[in-house]
Order: structure tokens, then sequence, then C-alpha cells
């Protein structure tokens, strides 16, 4: 009752955390700059006469001589007096780079935003040449020199070409704006001349200069030296710095990507009469209470990536800047998009990546910002989470009960009520008197503990933590770059840590260590299996402006908060995910879930969509954000099953972990007021629904495993919409209630809505789909199809595509290491042609041993043999000896390699074939004995829909590490 008292003082103080209020955060008219970016687009689109007034001054062209790249100065014919630079390079793997800076002025932009979100400084290209005509500057390049870089002078323009079309279009609208340093009596000195009408000579260009610049920047100066939203002001020392800049697609109707937004996963057209949404997307990280299930409102995170798409090609745009953006989008002409960015202040630092496959554009994207980290297989389990587990005993209760109704779960979360007075790494005694032994009973069973750790830190001398921050300087700072900033979140008082500020890094991670440190405070109450949930990083501040912090706070190096505020989320759960691997020699690989994040993130833990609702609409709109997440490179991500808030009717809850089910990141969470909501509380037949659609969850693992494995090598996401798999339909671009998982020729489609019993599900070629529970066989169409499919309360519309080979292990266990050793049965759903392929990769699924080769990578295949099928068994790894798996040569990978050999005994225990053409006459292993089996005939096999032949191979007895080949003879 303690712990919920403090909690009701704290929500009584602060009623702006309670509901979702739209008064609390701004609209695009409620921030100046954005008002600014949006009038300068609206009177450029009225004038027929318009164009930038930014040029390249051609002397000043300098190319390097040996590298794919060139600068030059730029000038604006608005502020003659103002300098910029340029430089454009075009990297090794032709993704095309465009900087843009003030040169000279009066203070520096920030421009570290790159060097946050990218793994390193890219290659640049040494054969690429640059060509300088009289007008432009231009390069060729690509394999079969299908692109092209064309840089424009007057006015300044970038286009990216392939095959002689434009990709992508950076300032075709002349929409650039890049609005320099000025002082008060700069401005004030143009006013009066302003005033008198001519300047102090009499002549007239100075006047035309001004009007000019009226006309180019508005009239008035709309929040250049401060601003006030509803109480707070915003004081603004460096005045206006916002970047505004047209990006075109001109010959790409849909855009995905710019996570993260409550929307459809194509992006709404925010500007023209027939916009969906009044206001453009927003990128800013807000910690938004209860938020909408369709809006362009900011929420937890921020990843500038834009995908852009037809039926020729994708293209994608990454637009590395970390201030507030705003983006508007209109589908004008059939086939183009036209956007329009705002950001707040930084430098313009675009990457254009020329693709031209969604493959190449997830490739391009990932070698620059990293492939999302290959996770502890344990992580890919079921979670369960609630505001909060009370005490010690409530999670060993839970632990109990689950395992008393055969419900499998993998961790155990607790969220800030076990914190003393919410000081993060201090237990609560009263509750939590025996953390260790708690932490470790659970461990028990295979199984892990998460706990919350927040960046705001408590300010009181009794609390370590904060005490040596502070005496550290390690702490944000007020605008006067002096004092330590207090703000309120759930600590009270409290101050954020500056992670921006290298001297952090390494106490950070001192922090986590198990054991005693004689010279500073270290977690000694945890173990290396207890991980961290890293909450309220955009940052949340309850009594700051927009439920954050103020924008004219310092940081580290003098740049203000405004400058770095959506990179602020992501340098948390990066150093805690060091501190976790630093734990242990050698490391583990860490487990870190954060709410807020930027570009780069993946390459650190998981996210999740933060506090949604559990409502129907909040279901749906999840699994659209789940996929726009994957879209912009963060594969591990899911929502809160249930919703955080609310009490789902069991209906629901049953979809909704179906849902989860088929996420990458898989929570079920809870709000504080709902009513408990684990598994075995409800009734049956609920309980036994939810069972199976764990254990199915749990059974599949090797499929999402997989996945992860060739997410973390080739950028692929592990949820792809139909446009990623299908790039050549077109009817299946807007589609965003049904995906694949992976490789693996997964298709589902979940349940979104009340009451349905059957739904219909979209074919996008001429190819059967079985269903995985039934075994009925649909039929695509050349041009895609739809077809209905049953959908009774306890199942999920789940379809394999013909041609695939499905792995997976149906022991039931209680927590998926004890599965380690489980058997497998492969599903092999045979094409039209009487072929299937699938992919199974194994490691220890805890170390990164798999760097140093330890690892299992396996090639099914199944081939038309007569009318018989020839099922096999190949090391993958010696298939492409090109290839690396985690930076190991796959030319030196020994298929005998130690963990190999400790799961050499791991065999297939059952192969299921769906769609044999006739009962098999024999059924062997080359070289081996006759097979059992049993041989169900369909009526499917001709092309006809229907119930799908089923031949069972029992027991087969190959080894999973090992070459085999199974002869299906009929």
């Amino acid at each position: 009752m303690r712990a919920l008292g403090s909690l009701l003082l704290l929500l009584i103080t602060l009623p702006s955390v309670l509901a979702v209020k739209s008064q609390d955060f701004k609209t695009c008219s409620q921030a100046a700059f954005c008002r600014r970016g949006r009038a300068l687009s609206a009177r450029a689109k009225t004038s027929s006469t318009w164009r930038s007034p930014y040029s390249v001054d051609p002397s000043t062209i300098a190319i390097a001589p040996e590298e794919a790249s060139f600068t030059a100065g730029v000038k604006s014919s608005i502020y003659p007096e103002v300098n910029f630079g340029l430089d454009v390079r075009v990297h090794k793997d032709g993704v095309v780079r465009v900087r843009m800076d003030e040169v000279g002025g009066l203070r520096k932009r920030y421009d570290e935003a790159a060097s946050w979100a990218l793994l390193a400084e890219p290659e640049i290209s040494r054969e690429i040449k640059w060509t300088a005509g009289k007008n432009e500057v231009r390069a060729v390049y690509g394999d079969k020199k299908e692109f092209e870089v064309v840089v424009a002078f007057s006015p300044l323009k970038v286009s990216l070409l392939r095959k002689g079309k434009e990709q992508v279009v950076l300032n075709g609208q002349g929409l650039l704006h890049m609005e320099h340093f000025r002082t008060k009596e700069s401005v004030e000195k143009t006013e009066a001349i302003a005033e008198e009408g001519v300047d102090s000579d009499g002549s007239q260009v100075v006047m035309q200069q001004v009007n000019a610049r009226a006309w180019f920047e508005g009239e008035t100066e709309d929040g250049w030296w401060e601003e006030t939203f509803s109480s707070w002001t915003d004081s603004k020392p460096k005045g206006p710095e916002s970047l505004s800049l047209d990006i075109s697609f001109p010959n790409h109707g849909h855009v995905y990507g710019i996570p993260q937004h409550a929307t459809s996963l194509s992006l709404p057209t925010t500007s023209g009469e027939s916009a969906y949404y009044s206001d453009p997307f927003r990128l800013y990280n807000t910690d938004v209470f209860e938020y909408l299930a369709d809006s362009p409102m900011s929420l937890y995170g921020s990843i500038p990536l834009m995908h852009a798409h037809s039926t020729a090609s994708t293209v994608a745009v990454f637009d590395a800047i970390a201030s507030e953006t705003w983006i508007d989008i209109a589908h004008g002409s059939p086939g183009a998009t036209e956007t329009h960015w705002i950001s707040e202040s930084g430098i313009l630092d675009v990457f254009l990546i020329p693709g031209p496959t969604p493959a190449d554009v997830f490739a391009q994207y990932t070698r620059l910002t990293g492939t999302p980290a290959l996770p502890a297989h344990w992580a890919l389990g079921h979670h369960q989470c609630r505001w909060n587990y009370i005490s010690s005993d409530d999670v060993r209760d839970v632990q109990r009960r689950f395992d008393q109704a055969d419900i499998p779960v993998d961790v155990f979360w607790l969220d800030i009520e076990y914190a003393e007075e919410h000081k993060y790494f201090i237990w609560d005694k009263k509750t939590f008197p025996d953390p260790v032994e708690m932490t470790k009973d659970v461990e028990a069973i295979g199984r892990k503990m998460v706990v919350i750790v927040d960046p705001h830190l408590k300010r009181t001398s009794n609390y370590p933590v904060y005490q040596s921050a502070s005496d550290l300087g390690l702490l944000v700072k007020q605008k006067n770059g002096e004092s330590e900033y207090e703000g309120w979140c759930w600590s009270g008082g409290s101050a954020w840590i500056d992670f921006f500020n290298p001297a952090s890094w390494d106490w950070w991670k001192s922090l986590f260590k198990t054991e005693e440190d004689p010279n500073h405070w270290t977690w000694t109450e945890s173990t290396v299996n207890t991980y961290i949930w890293n909450d309220m990083n955009e940052p949340s501040v309850f009594n700051g402006p927009e439920i954050s912090m103020p924008r004219d706070n310092v940081h580290y190096g003098g740049w203000e908060h405004r400058d770095i505020h959506n990179i602020n989320g992501m340098l948390l759960p990066n150093i805690t995910s060091q501190a976790l691997m630093a734990r242990t020699d050698p490391s583990y690989r860490p487990f870190v879930l954060t709410r807020s994040f930027y570009a780069g993130s993946q390459r650190f833990g998981a996210m999740w969509t933060g506090d949604n609702l559990g409502t129907w609409e909040h279901m749906a709109v999840g699994v659209k954000m789940v996929l726009a997440n994957n879209i912009g490179g963060f594969s591990f991500a899911g929502s809160d099953v249930g919703g955080f808030f609310g009490n789902p009717e069991p209906e629901m809850l049953v979809r909704w972990y179906q849902v989860g089910a088929f996420s990458p990141f898989f929570r079920a969470h809870a709000h504080i007021d709902t009513k408990r909501r684990e598994p075995y509380l409800l009734d049956e037949p609920y309980k036994s629904m939810l069972r199976s659609i764990l254990r199915l969850r749990y059974s599949q693992l090797p499929v999402w495993y997989t996945a992860f494995r060739e997410a973390s090598v080739t950028g692929m996401p592990v949820l792809r919409p139909h446009y990623v798999v299908f790039p050549k339909d077109e009817a299946g671009f807007a589609v965003d209630d049904q995906y694949f998982v992976g490789s693996s020729g997964l298709l589902v489609k979940p349940i979104v809505k009340k009451g349905v019993k059957e739904i219909s599900v979209y074919l996008p070629e001429d190819q059967v789909y079985y269903d995985y529970f039934t075994h009925y066989a649909y039929h695509g169409a050349a041009k895609g199809k739809n077809v209905t499919i049953p959908a009774e309360l306890y199942k999920t519309p789940l379809l394999i595509s013909g041609g695939s080979i499905v792995p997976t292990r149906e022991r039931p266990r209680r927590s998926s290491p004890l599965m380690a050793h489980d058997p497998f049965t492969l599903r092999v759903a045979l094409d039209k042609s009487g072929g299937a392929r699938g992919e199974l990769y194994l490691d220890d699924g805890v170390t990164y041993a798999h760097q140093k080769g330890q690892f299992v990578w396996r090639e099914f295949g199944a081939q038309k043999a007569g009318k018989g099928v020839r099922i096999s068994s190949r090391n993958l790894a010696s298939q492409k000896p090109a290839e690396a798996v985690d930076g190991v040569a796959l030319a030196t990978y020994d298929n005998a390699n130690e963990f190999a050999r400790s799961i050499a005994g791991v065999r297939v225990e059952r192969v299921v074939v769906f769609g044999l053409a006739a009962k098999p006459m024999s059924v062997k292993v080359q070289g081996g004995a006759e097979l059992s089996f049993e041989f169900t005939p369909g009526v499917a096999a001709a092309g006809r829909e229907g119930g799908a032949s089923v031949l069972v191979i029992k027991d087969p007895s190959v080894s999973v590490t090992r070459d085999w080949e199974i002869v299906v003879q009929v």
C-alpha cells in the first residue's frame, strides 16, 4: 500500500500524465519552426515564378582525385553574405551522402547525429569519377552503370537517377532553407532599413534584398528568440536555426517507415485538399500516455528513414538529424510522392539509398546503422510483466501457477515498485527481502528476470547512484550550463544522467557488476541473469514541456537539448547493453528493452510500442507499428499483449496473444490499475486457447531464431510486409494487416476485430498455400487473389507457402532453454512443381561463441523425383563460402565444431509432407532401411482447393547436424 500511496500522490500532483490530452503536445501550428517551414511551402506553391535561392558557386568546386566525392560553396541569393558548404560523396555500395552546413557562421550547428547512428564512417568509392559541366556535376556508377547522381548548380538540386529516371530529388520543389545564425542587432538593423525604405546611400538594392527576405522567411520574427507553449517558455539563445528540405520521389507512389507513429504502413497524405491528416508526421520522442490509435503524433521513438516503392524499384532516404522534425507527405501525380522535412536544428546530412530492391535497401541502410543484434534465444520466448509484481512471494507464486497450468514462459519482469522510493537498483526490502534468492528460484527452471532501470535519479544524498553521478558532474545541466537540472518523475525530484558525456559510460557500466568493488557502489543484489528494461528515456519529465525536458537544457559539449533530443533515448540502452556484457567473461548476450529509440538502436536490444490501450483499434494498429519498425531496421519489436490500459474481455485477450505469438518481441504487460490477467487466470476454454497459442510460439522458436540470424547478417527484417516479399505486386503495396515471418514461408493474418470467425487473406502469387493446422490447400493467382480462411477464436489464420520447409520443435516445455536438445519436426510444403526449401540456424543462444564458428546452419531441400520426392539436409555454410556469419568466414567454417558436436544427438523425429501426388510405395533414408509412414490422400494435388495430401514420416532418426537424404518413391 505504501508504494501505491506514493503513486497516487504523484498522480494527484501531476494530472497531465493521467491520460492523453491534445493540449499537452504541440501541433505544427504551435511549433514556430514548423509554422515557418509550412508557410514557406505555402508561399512557394502559390508563386508561379518561385525558385530556390540556393546555388552552387562553380568556382569553388573541389573534386577529390581518388574518391567519389566533391565539395563546393553554396550561396543564397536572399542572404549573399552567408556562406554554406556542400559535400556530396558516393559510398562504395552506391549510397549517396549529401551534407550542407553553414560555413564561418556565428556558431556551429549540431553535426554529430550521424556519428551516433552510424556504425562507422562509410567507405567512399574510389572507382567513381565526377564530371563537372557548366551547370552541373554528375557521376555515373553501378555494375551496369545504371545509377547516376546529378548536382545542379542554379538552383541547387541533387538528383539520384536509375536507368535515366529520377528516384530521389532533393530541393526539386525549392523548399531548402537553412536558417543561418544571426544576432538580434543584425535583425534590428534590417528592420530599420525596411522601415526607411532605402539604405544609407539611397540605393534600392538593399531594399529589394529586404523584401526578398521578408517573402522568404516571413514578415515577422515568428518564435525566433523565444517561444511559449502552455506555461513553459523556451529561451532560444541561438535564435532561428531550423532546416527545411523537400525530398521528392517522382516515380514512387508509396512511402513507408519514419517510425514511430500509430498509422498505416503505407503513409497517408498530410497536405493538400485530400489530406488524411491535417498535421505533418512528427518525429519528437515523447511520452504520450494512452496515445491515439490513428494519428501522425510523435510517440516514443524516431527513426528518420523513409522507403519509397513502386513496381520498378525501391529507394530510401535516411535523414541524420537529431532535433524535432515534421514531415509532410503529398501523393500528387500518379506514381509520385513529395515530402517536406522541417527540423528545428542541425545540418543537412541526408543519405540517398538507391536500392533498387527492398533487400538492397535493407542491406545498404544496415551497413550504415547496423543490423539488428542477434538476441539471446530465450529472449524470443514469452515474457510476463505487469506494473507491478509486488513482492518476492508474488513472483514465486506467479511462476508456480504458470507451471501448475503447464503454460510456458521464459521471463518475469519487475516494474518500478521493486525499488525503494523508486531509487533504481535499490530493492525495497519490505517487499523484496531476498532479491538474489528470488532470482535464483526463477533461474532454476531456465528462466530470467528483467528489472526496470530508468534514467532519472532521485535527488537525495542517501542514494549512492545519484550522489556518485552528481559528484562526478555527469548530470544534465540547466540552461545556464552549470546547475543540475531538476525535474519531476517517478522518483519525485530527479536529475538525469547526461550520457553524451563519455565519462558517464564506464561509470554506468560499473554499476551493474554483481560483485563488490571497493572503489564504488555496485549492484551486488542481482545476478548475471538479471536483465534490464530502460523506460522513460525520451526523456519523460512529468512537469516539463510536452512531458519532456526543456529544450534549452545543456548537455556535454555545450549542446542544447533541442539539438540532440531524438538521440537521447538511444544512449541509455546502448550503454546498458555494454554493461550487461561486461558482467561476465566471456560475455553473455544482453537483453535490454527500450521505449525510446533512434536510428541504430537496433544494435542494442528490443523495443515496444509503449502505453497502448486494451482496445481492438490498438491491437490492430500495433501490428502496423511493429511492421513499420521492421521497415525502419528495428526488427526486435512488439506491442504490449492485452494492452497496457484496460481490462480486455477473454475474446480480445485470446486474439491479442495470437498477435503477440507472431511478433518478434512477445510480452504481456498491464497497468497497475488493471485486473490480473495472467494466462492461468482465464476460465476454460480460453485458458487452453492461450496455452495452445504459447505452445505454438515455442514450437516455432527455430523459425524465429533463424529469421533473426538472417536479419543480423543481411538486414532483412524479421517481419516482412507484402511489398518486401513481392515488390512487383502492386495490389499488395498497401497491405499491412498480414505479413511473412522471415524467409520461412509462414504467412500470418492476425484477427484484430471482435466476433470474426472467417477472414479474407490475400495470396500474392500463383502458388499453393497450405493451412498450417488443417493442411487445407488454397491456390493463388498470377495477379493476386483473396481467399477466405476459417478463423474461429482458437485459430490464427496461418498459411505455409508452397515451396517452404518449416522446422519446429513440438515437445511442450516450461521454458525455451529446456528445449535445447529436443528433436525437430520438418513441415515440407511442396510447391506446384514439387519442390521446397528451408533453413535452420542453431547456436548456444546465450554467448558469442557463434562469432568463433560455433553454430549449425542447415539447408533443407525437397526435389521432385519422378512422382516422388527427395528430401535432404545440407551444410548451408559450405554452400556460401563468400559470406560470413557474424564475422566468421564460411570458407573456414568447421561443420564439426564444438557446438555441433554437443547437439550431434539431436534428431529429426518427424517429417510431414504436404501436396504429394500419390501414396508412396517406399520411404527410406538413402542407404538405409525402410521407414514407417502414414499417408492421407487429398483432393488439392492437381490445383484444386481442398484438403492436401499429408505424408507423415515417423522417426527417420536423422541428425540435425549432418547431411542426409530421404527418398520417397511413388
